[in-house]
């Protein structure tokens, strides 16, 4: 097996800052045991940050991009952490996520930056791939009631589509409906720094 450069790690200062209050909400909400399955995990900081805060769990990151694979499988050499499996090119669009079976699916800052259509596939997926009590965790910027919730991310909102039309802030109401024609319960919503938000969904 060949060892991954350890120079194609790549760096995204948002997940630094957000790992930290990510994890005091996965802490709570994740099962004992079990794969969890991180949905486009990009750079790989978040696999590896929450894998060693979180050793009695297996990580299972994911992505579709080639180069987030490598440095998702250079950060996970680098941290010499057993309980991180390498990455899976993974499209939630697939008919097969080329897992099995896992105890619950993170997904963070995705929904935004993609196709309505990639959200409905996500959750369609997670529900049928995730048993009875198995946990949805979905990170990033919401509209509540048709509003963005503060100016920063209209802003955002407008730049993402001008970068794509298919992109945008989601309704959260939107994805908890989704999440609820999959299976899935709501727990409340969290309130996260920088007007983001953490939705937590568990499977019937």
């Amino acid at each position: 097996m060949t060892t991954p450069d350890l120079n194609l790690r790549q760096h995204a200062p948002s997940a630094e800052r957000n790992r930290e209050p990510i994890l005091a909400v996965l802490e709570r909400v994740l099962p004992a045991t079990g794969t969890v399955l991180e949905i486009a995990s990009g750079t790989g900081q978040h696999a590896i940050h929450f894998a060693a805060a979180l050793p009695h769990l297996v990580w299972q990151p994911s992505d579709l991009d080639d180069e987030a694979r490598a440095s998702i499988a250079a950060w996970t050499a680098h941290s010499g952490l057993a309980n991180v499996r390498p990455p899976l090119a993974l499209d939630v669009r697939d008919a097969s996520w080329g897992i099995e079976a896992a105890a619950a699916i993170v997904c963070i800052n995705m929904i935004h930056i993609s196709p309505w259509a990639s959200a409905q596939a996500l959750i369609g997926g997670a529900g049928r791939l995730l048993g009875p009590g198995g946990v949805l965790f979905l990170y990033g910027p919401y509209r509540r009631g048709g509003a963005h919730t503060a100016p920063t991310n209209a802003a955002f909102d407008e730049q993402l589509q001008r970068r794509n039309p298919a992109w945008g802030v989601r309704d959260m109401e939107a994805v908890v409906a989704l999440a609820d024609a999959a299976g899935f319960d709501a727990d409340e919503p969290v309130e996260m720094p920088a007007n983001n938000f953490s939705l937590v969904f568990r499977k019937r």
